[in-house]
């Protein structure tokens, strides 16, 4: 039985001493490979008509992603349509004065004015012998002479009127009209650009990484429908505790190496920030102590990377 147990033990020491003896040594200068992300959304609501692309894919700048039925935006570009041609009739009206049709109808309507204003007249006329004779009362003579006053005010208003379609209209209207025409074009630009939202457009050169619906389904206005990351915007995230930290600086040009394929990058550190918690952080196998800070080292390539292959979150070293 001590035997057993002695044989036991020595292989459990022979694999921990095997193990231990083929461990990387831990490194702080272990990072991973990071890509600038994308976030494709829609400004409004509608319904995934097609999506033209596959999870995986690169695409290029100005390529169409996906197709969005907006029903409504063909129904607000007939509105806006309707109200143009009614701003500009508006418009027209105002700088080509009354039609004859309308001059005619003021004329009656001015005729009719005046022969209401000379029995008006008469009326007044006779009232003030009578109440000269003290045949009337006072508000008998004071009700006729209203009456006079408003059938004088009627005809005035009347004659002004008519002066106004002859002459044109004033330059207040003119404006007016302009202002309601430009609004009513401002907003069929806006039914436009609406119009336009239906397709999804690829802003960048990038590569598709999610997409988070199906064709059919309701896309929200500010959904995330495509995630992906921009071609050529590799990056490179290492973390440093804060007894390493002071070795580095901004600006500092660093030798990093992919550990499989041997291959070597120039770069430069373009940013040292604090990590304010565990799950930033991004080395493999930091080493510090649990008082240290951490500090998160952000370092770009300063050479092209076109002949260099990079995957997501591979991992990177500093020569």
């Amino acid at each position: 039985m001590n035997t057993i147990k002695t044989i036991c033990i020595s292989l459990i020491a022979l694999l921990t001493l095997y193990s231990c003896g083929n461990d990387e040594p831990i490194t702080s200068y272990r990072g991973k490979v990071k890509f600038e992300t994308i976030s494709i959304s829609s400004k409004l609501a509608g319904r995934i008509e097609k999506i033209y692309i596959e999870e995986g894919q690169n695409v290029k700048k100005g390529d169409t992603l996906a197709y969005i039925d907006i029903p409504e935006v063909s129904a607000k570009l007939t509105q806006a349509d309707g109200a143009i041609k009614a701003a500009q009739g508006q418009l027209d009206m105002a700088f080509n004065g009354a039609t004859k049709d309308q001059l005619n109808q003021i004329n009656g309507q001015l005729n009719s004015g005046n022969a209401q204003l000379e029995f008006a007249k008469e009326s007044y006329q006779r009232m003030q012998a009578m109440y000269k004779d003290s045949l009337i009362s006072q508000q008998q003579f004071d009700e006729v002479k209203m009456k006079l006053n408003m059938a004088q005010a009627q005809v005035d208003a009347l004659e002004a009127k008519r002066n106004e379609a002859i002459n044109g209209a004033r330059i207040e209207q003119i404006n007016q009209a302009k202002g309601q025409l430009d609004r009513a074009m401002g907003v069929k630009d806006e039914v436009i650009s609406a119009s336009n939202e239906k397709y999804v457009i690829a802003p960048t050169d990038m590569s598709v990484e999610t997409i988070s619906l199906k064709e059919g389904e309701l896309l929200s206005p500010g959904y995330t429908l495509i995630n992906g990351y921009k071609t050529n915007s590799v990056y490179f995230r290492f973390t440093v505790p804060e007894s390493k930290v002071y070795d580095f600086k901004v600006d500092m040009p660093l030798k990093l190496v992919n550990p499989y394929t041997k291959e070597e990058v120039d770069a430069k550190i373009v940013a040292i920030k604090q990590l304010a918690q565990y799950a930033d952080i991004t080395s493999t196998a930091p080493l510090y102590e649990l008082s240290e800070s951490i500090y998160e080292l952000k370092v770009v390539p300063t050479e092209k990377t076109s002949d260099h292959v990079f995957y997501l979150n591979a991992t990177i070293l500093i020569k």
